[in-house]
């Protein structure tokens, strides 16, 4: 092989990584536009929010007893100033007992 042909080989071969290299930043280019990274994330969080959803009904069905008490104790949790006002007025109708208190404002 001569200079010629040898410099030839380099030349198509740099010309050959040349086009892989534009078209790798063209792909680069593709995959960072907004357009495409909002997709991206929309399907990723997409995708997190059905595994959880699968695991959470896994764990459920495996231990039904102890969600449905876990949930009693959320509501209970969230619900204690309603229910602490509900069973204060209670408290406070029982001790007041007399007839003569009206439910409603006009008597």
């Amino acid at each position: 092989m001569n200079r010629e042909d040898a410099y030839r080989d380099a030349a198509a071969r740099v010309d050959a990584r040349k086009a892989a290299l534009m078209s790798s930043a063209l792909a680069a280019k593709a995959r960072l536009a907004p357009a495409r990274i909002r997709q991206d994330v929309r399907d990723k969080a997409t995708e997190t929010l059905l595994d959880g959803a699968a695991y959470a009904a896994a764990k459920v069905q495996q231990r039904p007893a102890a969600t449905a008490a876990a949930l009693g104790a959320l509501v209970l949790y969230v619900m204690r100033r309603p229910l602490g006002t509900l069973f204060r007025r209670m408290y406070v109708r029982m001790r007041n007992g007399t007839e003569t208190t009206s439910e409603t404002d006009d008597g």
